[in-house]
């Protein structure tokens, strides 16, 4: 049997996996001495046993008995005592944070009895208590019971209408006693049962439900978001409740190290007076900003400074905490490493190596690919003539634009269907998670840096504007209206400045990041965030081992990717080349009808291949050009066969039979496949159309010796797709080897050049050492690989079940954005294995789509690849991961 309940003054920061992290940081902050109320944890264990079994374990009761009688020993006070009562909080706290996801119950132990006692143990203090007691009587029959916020909403909004009031705080003892009698009418109308009076029940009922709160849909959304794994389960924190809602000189806030948004040092933070610490994460009522605690209690604003200080050394890191004031004397609550945005991730970083708290490695371990892709969408063009709706905090940075919705399921309804949306909410609650995680943009009229909406906006990296108070939202007619009259109803576009808290009408143009500009060379719009990305991606240049390539098919492309700190292209693609003027020619050579048309429509294409060649090997001179000889079906480049049979009938009828219509359509019939991607493409079309790889290897190898006679040094690698066998392999290999030697007598000089080949079929896997016999490198086609290993058409599947798959699990992300390691990443393993077997010094690099993915991009560091190849924006995502993949 083992231990499920642990004292606050028995762990410690490192125990986040028993503890959870709430837990584990209570513990730590106790450990240090820091002012914290008495408490227990129920550990992690006794969740997911709850969870397997559907029960409790046998002696957690026991063990919750024997803690909470040291607790009111340590305290003088019984739970629920009606003379003088011990009232307990009860909060969640898995080992990753996940704000607003799960459940919290405060004020356990009140009842109609216990409720009097708190009125004499606050000296008489009738508002106090009551307000207490509704509290918990509407987090408890929400949390526990079931019974829907919005009935305790009505009842509140009644009265308050009633009384004229235009917050809680306008509302009297008698009349929270009132509201308290409609709240436990609430509860016996909506469950049948009463609010339970017995203090023990409440605290058992509420541990379980915080359990239960692991798998609901908002917390299975979150942790599928955020890549947390689903069985780690939550641990329950049970502690002596302090009040902040006992009066002016009592309150709550919730205040960070540095600002979560920029990463400004500074004081940064909420605090509301006379309120519980739901009321400011809720977003309820706005707050004032934590430097005016100053003024309202210097004595403990000083103290939670130095706290603060004390904790930032002390966790090395930006730290969320959250206090209550009760009557003058402060108490921590909570504390963890704080969530920020991108923006604030990398000035941070710096700024603690600076200061000597952290080296360059483990700031580069603080920041990721997923934020710095984020740095790099693009900004407001602050040019552009604007019509300002309001202003309020900038909770989240960002330029977002879209549609104004005013509920989640509206949100993930437009969006699903292509929409750009812009959630718009007086104050989210974690029951918008779904809508959240749709929108490009949040907006809130409540709430401020620390509301639920900003917390999670920035943790998902979605821009968000918080706290706008000039705009009246009204969600049920779906509009708000300005202080200047302006109505924007749902379906109106907005547009949301998330780093500086603007709203504007209709959408404002967006233009390059000064991150983007900063790689692009630019150092006119240079800030603290861009010098900090600047610090942050030399080091990770340094510490890195893998080279970065560039999936580029243009010139200009190829530019751009060199900028952004390519070190050559790994894929570029041949077919790219043959669209546009250039398709008649393609048809030409599909359609030819003897050896004549044949070669002439490949003389035609030769020219206009090289120039391609030529501007790309002079935009990456002296670096590796990898290109691969034309992969896709020849289908692709000729009309469609349903159009293209209409137009011939259409043309017999009218007697205009053309012939060449007649021939297209021959040729089109005869290339036609139930399935393309497993018919004629590449290698087999080499082999399969006499010349048109010849042609290809020529273009580029002529291509490279122009640059050559020109004083360049182009170094052309040309990767052979869709490989099977090595004698497919082998007999393209010795018609390139045949081209260039032709192109090396007419040049005078040698040209230099590799030849490699793509692993993207299973086969190509297992025969990867009998390939690598005459392969001087492989290339990992991942996309391809992917579909071929799960046996699913990307174009099909994506649309159709995985959002199923998702849903429920069965994929924790797409295995097209993020490696497959069990499956596609043995693959990969293998081949690597086989043909470095065979030939130690073969070079290794992948040019899928997962090569710009973050988390691919470690796994590819682990197993030995030489280098990944990605989208020219994606390049410095890139170099960021490889870097952290060697410095972690």
């Amino acid at each position: 049997m083992g231990r499920y309940v642990y004292d606050f003054a028995e762990g410690n920061k490192d125990q986040k996996d028993l503890l959870g992290g709430k837990g584990a940081n209570l513990a730590e902050m106790t450990r240090l001495g820091l002012p914290v109320p008495p408490g227990f944890t129920i550990t992690t264990e006794a969740c997911r046993a709850y969870l397997a079994d559907g029960r409790e374990p046998d002696s957690l009761a026991e063990e919750i008995d024997r803690h909470l009688a040291l607790l009111e020993q340590t305290m003088g006070r019984t739970l629920g005592d009606p003379d003088d009562p011990l009232l307990v909080s009860v909060r969640s706290g898995a080992k990753f944070s996940m704000p607003g996801m799960m459940d919290t119950v405060l004020n356990i132990g009140l009842n109609d009895r216990s409720v009097e006692g708190l009125v004499r143990q606050s000296g008489g203090n009738e508002r106090f208590a009551w307000d207490s007691y509704r509290r918990l009587l509407s987090m408890f029959g929400e949390t526990v019971l079931g019974v829907h916020k919005d009935a305790f909403e009505d009842e509140i909004d009644r009265l308050k209408a009633e009384r004229g009031a235009a917050s809680d705080l306008d509302l009297t003892a008698d009349d929270l006693r009132e509201l308290t009698r409609a709240y436990e009418r609430t509860i016996r109308e909506h469950t049948g049962r009463d609010f339970p009076q017995e203090p023990r029940e409440q605290l058992a009922l509420a541990v379980r439900a915080v359990f239960d709160s692991w798998n609901t849909e908002r917390a299975t959304i979150y942790r599928r978001r955020e890549r947390i794994p689903t069985d780690l389960g939550t641990a329950v924190n049970v502690g002596t409740m302090v009040f902040g809602n006992g009066g002016m000189d009592s309150g709550t806030g919730v205040a960070f190290t540095r600002d979560p948004a920029t990463g400004a040092q500074g004081v940064y933070g909420d605090y509301l007076q006379n309120a519980q610490g739901e009321d400011v994460v809720a977003g309820i009522r706005n707050t004032v900003p934590l430097h005016d605690l100053k003024t309202i209690d210097k004595a403990c604003f000083d103290q939670l400074m130095d706290i603060m200080a004390t904790l930032e050394h002390h966790y090395r890191d930006l730290c969320d905490i959250e206090f209550t004031i009760e009557h003058g004397k402060l108490w921590m609550l909570q504390t963890r490493v704080g969530k920020r945005t991108a923006q604030a991730a990398f000035r941070i970083a710096v700024e603690l190596v600076d200061e000597g708290l952290i080296d360059m490695d483990e700031a580069l371990q603080r920041v990721t690919g997923a934020q710095l892709a984020t740095l790099m969408f693009p900004q407001f063009n602050s040019e552009h003539e604007r019509h300002l709706l309001g202003r309020g905090m900038n909770a989240s940075p960002g330029a977002a634009v879209g549609k104004a919705v005013f509920d989640s399921t509206t949100a993930a309804e437009w969006a699903a269907r292509g929409e750009d949306v812009i959630l718009v909410r007086r104050e989210t609650n974690p029951d918008d998670l779904k809508g959240m995680v749709a929108a490009t943009g949040i907006l809130t009229s409540r709430g401020g840096k620390t509301s639920h909406a900003a917390v999670v906006a920035r943790g998902m990296g979605r821009t968000c504007v918080c706290g706008a108070e000039s705009l009246d939202v009204d969600v049920k007619a779906r509009r708000f209206t300005t202080s200047d009259g302006t109505v924007v109803s749902e379906g109106d576009v907005i547009s949301i400045n998330g780093t500086t808290g603007e709203v504007w009408q209709g959408e404002v143009p967006v233009m390059a990041s000064h991150v983007v500009r900063h790689f692009e060379g630019d150092t006119s719009t240079e800030d603290a965030t861009v010098r900090a990305v600047a610090r942050v991606m030399d080091h990770a240049d340094k510490r890195r081992r893998l080279g970065v390539h560039a999936n580029a098919d243009t010139p200009d492309d190829a530019a751009r990717a060199r900028r952004f700190g390519a070190q050559g292209i790994g894929l570029c693609r041949t077919e790219h080349m043959f669209l546009g003027d250039r398709r008649e020619l393609v048809e030409h050579f599909i359609v030819a009808e003897t050896r004549e048309e044949h070669d002439a429509a490949l003389d035609a294409l030769l020219p206009l291949q090289r120039k391609d060649f030529l501007g790309i090997f002079e935009a990456m001179d002296g670096l590796p050009v990898t290109v691969r000889l034309i992969d896709p079906p020849l289908h692709e480049f000729l009309p469609d066969m349903t159009d293209l049979a209409v137009l011939v009938a259409h043309e017999d009828d009218a007697g205009k039979a053309d012939s060449k219509h007649h021939k297209m359509l021959e040729a089109v019939k005869r290339l036609h496949e139930q399935n393309p991607m497993l018919g004629l493409r590449g290698v087999r079309l080499g082999i399969a159309m006499p010349g048109l790889f010849a042609m290809q290897t020529r273009a580029i190898l002529e291509a490279a010796a122009e640059r050559i006679t020109a004083g360049g040094d182009p170094r052309p690698e040309i990767m052979v797709p869709l490989v099977a066998t090595a004698e497919e392999f082998e007999l393209v290999r010795a018609e390139i080897e045949k081209v260039a030697a032709e192109v090396t007598e007419e040049a005078g000089f040698e040209v230099p050049y590799a030849v490699g080949t793509m692993i993207e079929l299973p086969r190509a896997v297992l025969a990867a050492d009998s390939i690598a016999k005459t392969a001087q490198f492989f290339s990992f086609g991942t996309n391809d690989l992917t579909q071929m290993t799960w046996g699913f058409s990307r174009d099909d599947v994506e649309s159709s079940f995985f959002s199923a798959y998702l849903d429920k699990g069965i994929f924790p992300v797409s295995p097209f954005e993020t490696l497959d390691r069990d499956g596609v990443g043995a693959l990969v393993r293998y081949a690597v294995e086989k043909g470095r077997g065979v030939r130690p010094d073969l070079h290794l690099g992948v040019c899928g789509e997962h090569g710009g993915d973050p988390e691919s991009i470690h796994f590819f560091d682990e197993v030995g690849l030489d280098y990944v190849s990605c989208s020219p924006f994606r390049v410095p995502v890139a170099r960021l991961e490889a870097g952290r993949a060697s410095a972690g």
